[in-house]
C-alpha cells in the first residue's frame, strides 16, 4: 500500500516511569509511516488529495509537549489513535518511538518502541426475541455509535426469523451492521457482550432467549479459532437470518474460508433447503 514516511521527528517531552525524567525532560525521536491511497494526488497534484504531513507532525509534536506518559507504549498508542481519528485518509499508521537518554546505566543508542494500528472492517449479527425487540437493536447500534474508535457503515433492514434449532421461544427480529473500528476482535467481544449485560441478557441456556445477540461475523479477512473466539462465525453460512440481511448490505463480500460471497452462501443454502 502507498504510504507516506516522517522519520525521526525530534520533540522534547517529559515521559518516564522517574520523577527526574517527567521533571527535567528528555529528547525522544518519532517516527511514522502513514497508510494510505496516494494516486489520486499523484494524478491531480492536489494536496487535498493526501494528508498534509506538516499537519501530522505538529499533531505529533503537539502531543508529545503537552502529555506526560509514563511508558513510551502509552504515547505511541495514543498518538496512533489521534492520527487515525483526525487523518480519516489514513488507513494504517506504524508508529516509532525512540528514546535516546533512556536511563538504564548502559551504553546504547536509544531503546524504542514499534506498534502498528490501523481501521478494520466488521460485520456484525444483531438479533433479540424478548420486549421490544426493535429498541435493543437500535440501542445496541446507539452504543456503538458512541465510541470514538468505531464508526457505523451500513446497517441491514431487520427481518423476522424462527428459533434457531426449533427452540420454543418468540421470533426472532435480526438485522446485519457494518462497522470500522479500531478494537482487536478480542476488545470488541469484551464490548459487545458488555453491551448486551446492560441490555438485560441472561446466559442461562444455551440457544436460550435473550433480549439482545451480538456476534462478529467476519472481521477483514481475519480466520481465528480460540476458546473465546471463532472468525468467521461458524454459524454464518447456515442461518439465512444473517445471510439475508448481509447480502443487503454486502452480497458480493467474500468469506475468507470458503472463498464464496455472501450471495453464493445463501443461493446454496436456499438450494439445501429445497433439496431437504
Amino acid at each position: 500500500m502507498d504510504h507516506i514516511i516522517i522519520e525521526n521527528l525530534e520533540v522534547f517531552g517529559n515521559h518516564g516511569v522517574y520523577a527526574e525524567e517527567k521533571k527535567l525532560g528528555q529528547k525522544f525521536l518519532v517516527s511514522a509511516r502513514l497508510y494510505l491511497d496516494l494516486r489520486t494526488a499523484g494524478q491531480c497534484d492536489d494536496l487535498e488529495s493526501t494528508v498534509h504531513y506538516g499537519k501530522v507532525s505538529a499533531l505529533i509534536y503537539d502531543h508529545m509537549r503537552q502529555h506526560s506518559y509514563q511508558l513510551i507504549e502509552a504515547a505511541a498508542e495514543n498518538i496512533a489513535k489521534d492520527i487515525l481519528l483526525k487523518f480519516n485518509m489514513v488507513k494504517k499508521v506504524e508508529l516509532k518511538i525512540q528514546k535516546p537518554w533512556a536511563p538504564i546505566g548502559l551504553p546504547l543508542e536509544a531503546v524504542a518502541v514499534c506498534i502498528e494500528r490501523g481501521w478494520h472492517s466488521v460485520y456484525l449479527g444483531m438479533g433479540s426475541n424478548m420486549g421490544d425487540r426493535e429498541d435493543y437493536l437500535n440501542s445496541a447500534i446507539a452504543a456503538i455509535d458512541k465510541r470514538d474508535d468505531t464508526f457505523i457503515g451500513s446497517i441491514s433492514e431487520y427481518v423476522e426469523s424462527k428459533p434457531y434449532k426449533g427452540m420454543d421461544q418468540e421470533d426472532y427480529l435480526n438485522g446485519v451492521c457494518h462497522i470500522k473500528t479500531l478494537m482487536t476482535p478480542e476488545e470488541l467481544l469484551l464490548f459487545l457482550n458488555e453491551t448486551e449485560n446492560e441490555m438485560g441478557r441472561e446466559r442461562t441456556t444455551h440457544w436460550g432467549a435473550r433480549t439482545l445477540d451480538l456476534d462478529i461475523l467476519l472481521y477483514d479477512d481475519l480466520v481465528m479459532d480460540t476458546e473465546q473466539l471463532t472468525i468467521p462465525h461458524p454459524e454464518l453460512h447456515k442461518r439465512d437470518f444473517v445471510l439475508v440481511p448481509i447480502c443487503e448490505i454486502a452480497p458480493r463480500l467474500r468469506h475468507p474460508v470458503f472463498n464464496k460471497t455472501m450471495s453464493d452462501l445463501l443461493l446454496e443454502l436456499k438450494d439445501r433447503y429445497v433439496i431437504e
